[in-house]
């Protein structure tokens, strides 16, 4: 920094003016081998416009979340691992795997049992360890940067295809809620014998949800317990279903390990399809690299940044262990009490027992869901098991309702860089995802509200892409990760896995319109969506490699305000823990930008 601008900040400062200095630098401007805490003046700047600071993700008075951080304890008689330093970071891996919990995943997996018993085990186990490696992608970053990654994509994308991408993540984020919501609407309707009517309980859970967030202005530490007793009634309730209906645990095993379908059919196939879309949710990627903000990490230390990222994917891989064993307990229930059964068995057995549902399986098809898989366990093993069952349905509705909602503030805030007042964030991300699922629980029967649940399941598996493509992008590129970059098989793999995700898509697409009306108009509309769908994707993926260092991609013929951007940062004097606002002259070891210098020292 030169000495006229010391001499500024100096009378600024002893006139006693407040307001962040800020300091424009361009990526452009920094040399190869320039470190962090190099001289950058004012007016010294690219020419290209600076990002504005994000407020809402500097200050983090935009998410109650983080009013409060966990400090990191030292414990210097266990350098390789502390559980002490494991206890203080644990907390994020466990609100992330509740989306690997929710009613759309539970219902995924009784329906694999259902119809292929235990062969598909080994792909829950498959997408959920694919599902950890790209938490510990998307924890690194909000780690290594101090930013998560909606807020990254803000300070990243062009205006246009930023608010493209905003559009799709919302996209899944509202058909996850509305997952959620029917859940825990079910769960009331199973627990009150029908009494409580469906929209009755989607708006007990509009009520619940802003009741139980404002368990967080009573501490971080105590909401994270409210979630863990959530996952721990999962375990209890489903642990239970799982211990009376004692399944075969030879061929568990054997579908667990073994990765292969015997005689399994299209429907089968399908359904596989299906349990990776369930696993893995775009929108859980998002929320993961927020919730790491709320620890304490001195950034500017590669050894507690390199220690944060260790103890994270540990915490992530035990809670994700635990949302596995939970997803195996649903699974078994099915594949042992339903699979193979036929629907005269299945209703005698109601009638036997009274169950007040028994009605539902007075067809002539058997077919399960969350509703009727509940129903099932009533009349099949005793009407405690159906009660149970809806006591687990509910803390999966309802903690995922509540972590679904931290998601739509964070990627709201961070993509429209909004400074809302918390109610108003509240009210307007459940208020979209709400209102037509009122609308539904209304107008039709709970039959349809399955066959939503089912419409959701695909349209979240078409959204994934648009959270895989960014996260592959940002944490392999080095001007924002550093030497924490994604290592060269990292960066393979999950591009590998993208190019996977993005074919299994278009197969759902595929099978989808076979089922539409037979009408030139429907297939015009599904053909230009499919076609606009490809195209955002195929710009995401040449964002990516240019950003990455593929420069002659950007020879390509395109409008200007779809080219990345030649960034430059404002860094300010504020204590908030982001990249782009940063303690001066502290190096930053997850950026190759420019920080000023310590004018206190």
């Amino acid at each position: 920094m030169n000495e006229e601008a010391r001499e500024m900040e100096r009378t600024s400062k002893e006139e006693g003016d407040s307001r962040p200095r800020k300091v424009e630098i361009s990526r452009s401007q920094v040399r190869p081998g320039e470190v962090e805490g190099s001289e950058v003046g004012p007016g010294e700047g690219s020419e290209a416009l600076p990002i504005k600071p994000s407020s809402a993700s500097s200050t983090s008075i935009a998410s109650s979340y983080f009013n409060n951080k966990i400090p990191i304890p030292e414990d210097e008689d266990h350098p390789v691992f502390s559980f002490r330093k494991l206890w203080a970071f644990t907390g994020p891996g466990f609100l992330m795997s509740i989306a690997y919990l929710d009613p759309g995943n539970i219902e995924s997996d009784l329906r694999s049992g259902s119809v292929a018993q235990f062969k598909l085990l080994w792909i829950l186990m498959s997408a959920t360890f694919l599902g950890l490696l790209m938490q510990r992608l998307s924890a690194r970053l909000g780690v290594v940067t101090g930013m998560h990654l909606a807020e990254v994509c803000y300070r990243s994308y062009p205006r246009i295809p930023r608010f493209v991408l905003w559009f799709m993540v919302e996209i899944a984020i509202i058909g996850s809620d509305m997952q959620e919501v029917i859940g825990t609407a079910i769960a009331f309707y199973l627990l009150s014998d029908g009494k409580i009517p469906l929209y009755a309980g989607v708006l007990i859970t509009i009520a619940d949800t802003f009741t139980f967030l404002l368990l967080d202005k009573y501490g971080l530490r105590k909401l994270e317990a409210f979630f863990a007793f959530l996952i721990f009634i999962m375990a209890v309730t489903f642990g239970y279903e799982y211990v009376i209906v004692k399944p075969d645990q030879p061929s568990l095993l054997k579908g667990m390990f073994i990765p292969y379908c015997e005689d399994c059919g299209p429907e089968q196939v399908l359904q596989a399809v299906g349990i990776i879309g369930a696993i893995i949710m775009p929108h859980n990627i998002y929320l993961h690299s927020a919730l790491v903000k709320s620890r304490d990490v001195d950034r500017s230390q590669r050894d507690h940044v390199r220690e944060a990222n260790k103890y994270f994917f540990v915490e992530a891989a035990i809670a994700l262990f635990v949302s596995f064993l939970i997803n195996v307990f649903v699974t078994a229930v099915f594949a042992e009490g339903f699979y193979g059964k036929n629907v005269t068995e299945v209703y005698d057995n109601c009638l036997k027992v009274g169950n007040p549902h028994a009605s539902i399986f007075n067809t002539t098809k058997l077919d399960v869901d969350i509703f009727r898989g509940g129903v099932f366990l009533g009349c099949q093993f005793g009407l405690a098991a159906m009660y149970i069952w809806a006591v687990g349905i509910l803390a999966a509705g309802q903690s995922s309702t509540m972590t679904g909602t931290y998601t739509g503030q964070f990627v709201m805030e961070g993509f429209l860089n909004l400074k809302w007042k918390r109610w108003m964030r509240v009210l307007f991300t459940r208020s979209i995802a709400i209102l037509p699922t009122i609308f539904v629980a209304t107008f039709s029967g709970i039959q349809d509200l399955t066959v939503m649940n089912d419409m959701l399941n695909v349209l979240m598996s078409l959204q994934l892409p648009f959270a895989l493509i960014p996260i592959l992008t940002f944490t392999s590129s080095e001007n924002i990760m550093g030497e924490f970059k994604n290592g060269r098989f990292m960066s393979i793999f999950t591009g590998v896995l993208a190019i996977v995700v993005i074919g299994i898509n278009l197969f759902f697409i595929s099978e989808y319109i076979q089922g539409l009306p037979d009408h030139w108009a429907v297939y015009l509309a599904v053909s230009t969506l499919v076609l606009v769908y490809i195209i955002i994707i195929l710009y995401l993926i040449w964002f990516c490699l240019i950003t990455n260092g593929i420069q002659f991609l950007e020879r390509i013929p395109c409008f200007t305000f779809l080219k990345p951007r030649d960034t430059t940062y404002i860094l300010t004097e504020s204590v908030s823990g982001t990249r782009l606002d940063l303690q001066e002259g502290v190096p930053d070891f997850g950026s190759t930008s420019t920080t000023a210098d310590n004018d206190e020292s």
